[in-house]
């Protein structure tokens, strides 16, 4: 078609005019409606408040997370990144003070663990990440890795305002939902086992009173420090004198969000043979037996030089002495530090640990986890003497920073002793005269001595049942007594003094460089050897990690050391293994391993300990020992025992009170106790070596009996010294000038004053007799007969019995034995109808007919109170 005619359709170029006017207009309108709209909006409504105008006029505290905190009400804001989401960090809590009611003292390590924030919907959601299993991404399983894993939300405080930028944005929180509350962590005593804590005098958490006293921040980690206040204001009892008030009790906790490290650190896995603190893991894609990866605990140790066999570290572990340390132990503090690095050098570290005294004037706080300090505290209520934490990151076991916590009353002996050996022992008598399931078996209260206060499940850190220090100032004590009792110089008492803080300082350091106990190191020497420094070298156990006994020579002997003064030789082997580069090579670490099998090197930590009735198998591995003959050791102890309680009238003879005496009878007194439950775990006990199967033989399998003679050894030495006529006596004019110093009216709330010498010697007995009637005692003499025992429970009871009753089944016992034997005949009862190991319940009766029997004889010569203890026993016997 020719459109040239109709001049290409003119009505098409008019419509395209008029559409032109009508977007003009529909412009104009729009423009116009925005500015009525504008005009119109009504006054009050502001334009959002961003996070500078929500903060005005607060407190800013810039760090890894930026903090805000309102002046006039207190409440704090914390600012998170878009870019922070889903980025994990560190969150680690300690309480900075307390009292022991609340499960808290100073420098208390209570948890560290992995967070990490996530956005759900208008909340920042605090997650706690679990890091406890390892899933290999090169197996298809691992597509299910968090099946069955629940997650913990902590808080989910809301979002108050969100700045926008390229950079991504940025939201403001309310942090007072994380912090004072108990959100984040468990801060009161809670419950144990379903049951509510005796220490639930404290109360429930006051809102009012709890808050915020101090915030600092730095780049890598931002401390909150809050003051928890817990009311109870029907308090039924006011707990310690460390109480001011038991309606209101505070407790100072700081909690520490710490930036993830970077990923440099090689994580080093956990070997069974060694003593290392570790980070559980386990890999849920492997198909092995035991799918453990455990990461141990350990500095970040660099050589300056990777070729030289020895070299500085890059940086080395700094320890800072507090500046309220006593100046006259500085020097002995430093050095036994130091006296690590000759343990480090056989990693190929010199230097790695250095010490420096913090200045008067330093403008950093001692609770800066920035800085590892040995620090110190005098509390009303020792909790420890000695206690060294760390805490690392649960990703890799790397050790990000530590303390070690000294009480001022190691130095002066100011622990409570009555704890070591009650002043009123009719507590102990209550509790284990009962032949009871729940008292009798698991509560002996005289193996108790060595526990740690009681705290709550938020504080069962792994170094929270380090009560090393509370056991050396009951050894102590009781060295000092002895070496009095000898004659010694003032200057013999200020060595062993020394040569304790020495000894105390390198424990704890060892457990600051991821080291746990190691029980079994003081069975190194014989009960000769220990006592010879030529031989010993400054170190008579093989750790430094061990409780041993002080090790006070018998009369005839020169005195040795009385405690390591240096690492020993498992020490330097465990360093050796946590630290070295060398054992980044599978050969290297093979070879060194396959050391464990050498004397010095025995391991074995508080799992495998005997110090409870019925715990443990292994006697080699407990607490209070010494030598590789700990029967023999213990025979010249208790003739130690004798010899001080001789004279101890004559060294204590003070112008005041008879306090000094008081505490060193009961020291000594303790020692009895000690060594007697000592010799008990020979009998029934088993010899444990985990070294690995390639290096096993015949002569050295897991498991071993201990040798017949041996058993019988430790009943022979029982005999003599806990169950023999006044094995367990005391001399008349030390019993009568027992007075312990009158204080106010402490006598009406703890009993009669009078020395119950029955109640105390029955304890030691008790706890002796709680070790061999234990049904798991019972039974092992039985199971291991299926390996090597010779020593039956049957026979074991028949020799418990004779030293026990011997003569006395035709004679007058004195009443100490009368106590006991009333004692020995109510367990067997007890045994015979127990829900126990068959030939337990069968050798327990063979032991009551044993009695019987002759109990069968005619008594009518014998004194009025004989004859009615004898008809005593027979009434417990009815029906036998």
């Amino acid at each position: 078609m020719n459109y040239s005619a109709f001049g290409q359709f003119p009505f098409i170029s008019c419509l395209k005019r008029v559409a032109a006017a009508l977007s003009a207009l529909l412009a104009f309108c729009a423009v116009a409606a925005a500015e009525d709209e504008e005009s119109e909006k009504p006054e009050g409504i502001a334009e959002k408040e961003g996070i500078a105008q929500k903060t005005e006029d607060h407190i800013f505290s810039e760090g890894l997370f930026d903090i805000y905190q309102d002046p006039e009400s207190g409440t704090a804001f914390m600012v998170v990144d878009e870019a922070d989401l889903g980025r994990e960090f560190i969150s680690f809590s300690y309480s900075e003070n307390g009292v022991l009611e609340a499960g808290h003292f100073r420098g208390a390590y209570r948890d560290n663990r992995v967070l990490k924030f996530e956005r759900k919907y208008d909340r920042l959601q605090l997650i706690n990440v679990n890091t406890r299993f390892h899933f290999d991404e090169d197996k298809a399983v691992s597509r299910a890795s968090e099946a069955n894993i629940s997650p913990a939300i902590l808080a989910a405080p809301k979002i108050i305002t969100t700045d926008e930028s390229d950079d991504g944005d940025r939201y403001l929180i309310n942090i007072d939902q994380i912090f004072l509350g108990e959100g984040l962590h468990k801060v009161g005593p809670g419950n144990r086992g379903g049951r509510t804590s005796s220490r639930s005098i404290i109360g429930g958490l006051a809102p009012d009173r709890t808050g915020y006293k101090e915030i600092r921040n730095y780049p890598e980690n931002t401390n909150v420090i809050i003051d928890y206040t817990f009311s109870n204001p029907d308090a039924a009892f006011g707990g310690s004198d460390a109480i001011t008030d038991p309606r209101a009790v505070t407790v100072t906790m700081q909690h520490s969000f710490i930036a993830m490290p970077d990923e440099e650190f090689v994580p080093r896995k956990d070997d069974y043979r060694i003593g290392y603190f570790f980070e559980k893991v386990t890999d849920l894609t492997s198909a092995d037996a035991a799918p453990y990866r455990d990461l141990i605990n350990r500095w970040r140790l660099e050589k300056k030089d990777p070729d030289a066999a020895l070299s500085d570290p890059v940086k080395p572990i700094t320890w800072w002495i507090e500046n309220t340390t006593p100046h006259k132990y500085r020097d002995t503090i430093r050095d036994a530090a130091l006296a690590w690095n000759k343990a480090f050098e056989k990693a190929g570290f010199t230097n790695a640990i250095r010490v420096e005294v913090q200045p008067d004037d330093a403008q950093w706080d001692a609770g800066d986890i920035r800085y590892n300090v040995l620090r110190w505290t005098s509390s009303p209520i020792p909790p420890f003497g000695g206690y060294g934490p760390n805490f690392s990151n649960p990703r890799t076991g790397e050790i990000l920073g530590a303390d070690v916590m000294l009480e001022y009353s190691f130095l002066t002996n100011r622990a409570a002793l009555g704890d070591v050996f009650p002043a009123n022992p009719e507590q102990l008598y209550e509790t284990l005269s009962r032949p009871t399931a729940a008292k009798t078996w698991h509560h002996d209260n005289a193996d108790r001595e060595h526990s740690l206060p009681e705290l709550t499940p938020a504080t069962g850190h792994k170094h929270g049942a380090c009560t090393m220090a509370a056991h050396m100032t009951a050894q102590n004590a009781f060295g000092i007594a002895a070496l009095k009792a000898t004659g010694a110089s003032e200057d013999e008492i200020d060595a062993l003094v020394r040569e304790a803080i020495y000894f105390l300082i390198l424990h704890e350091i060892g457990h600051t460089l991821g080291l746990n106990h190691n029980m079994k190191a003081s069975s190194l020497y014989d009960p000769l050897a220990v006592h010879d420094r030529e031989i010993t070298q400054g170190a008579p156990t093989g750790s430094v990690m061990d409780y041993p006994a002080v090790n006070i020579a018998p009369t005839g002997l020169t005195q040795g050391d009385y405690y390591n003064q240096r690492p020993g030789h498992y020490d330097d082997w465990a360093i050796e293994f946590g630290y070295s580069p060398a054992m980044e090579d599978a050969d290297a670490r093979t070879m060194l391993l396959a050391r464990s099998t050498e004397p010095g090197n025995a391991f074995g930590n508080d799992a495998d300990d005997m110090r409870r009735s019925g715990s443990g198998i292994d006697p080699r591995v407990m607490i209070g020992d010494m030598s590789s003959d700990p029967v023999a050791y213990g025979r010249d102890r208790m003739d130690l025992v004798t010899t001080t309680l001789a004279s101890l009238v004559d060294k204590y003879d003070e112008e005041n009170s008879w306090q000094e005496l008081v505490r060193a009878y009961r020291v000594a007194l303790s020692q009895r106790g000690t060594m007697a439950r000592i010799m008990a775990r020979q009998i029934g006990g088993v010899y444990v070596d985990r070294r690995a199967p390639s290096q096993s033989t015949d002569r050295n399998l897991p498991y071993t009996p201990v040798p017949e003679e041996t058993q019988k050894a430790a009943m022979r030495a029982l005999a003599d010294y806990v169950f023999a006529e006044n094995a367990l006596g005391v001399p008349p004019e030390l019993a009568s000038r027992l007075q312990r110093q009158r204080r106010g009216f402490e006598f009406f709330f703890a009993g009669n004053e009078d020395p119950k010498l029955h109640s105390q010697t029955f304890a030691i007995q008790q706890s002796v007799l709680s070790q061999l009637l234990h049904p798991a005692t019972l039974q092992r003499l039985t199971d291991t007969q299926a390996y090597g025992n010779t020593y039956s429970s049957y026979e074991m009871l028949s020799d418990l019995t004779d030293a026990i009753f011997g003569n006395d089944l035709v004679g007058t016992p004195s009443t100490f034995r009368k106590n006991l034997q009333i004692a020995y005949v109510e367990r067997l009862r007890f045994l015979v109808d127990a829900s126990i190991e068959p030939n337990s319940r069968t050798a327990a009766l063979a032991a009551l007919q044993k009695i019987r029997l002759k109990m069968g004889a005619i008594d009518f010569w014998l004194p009025p109170e004989t004859r009615a203890h004898r008809a005593q026993l027979v009434r417990l016997m009815h029906g036998i």
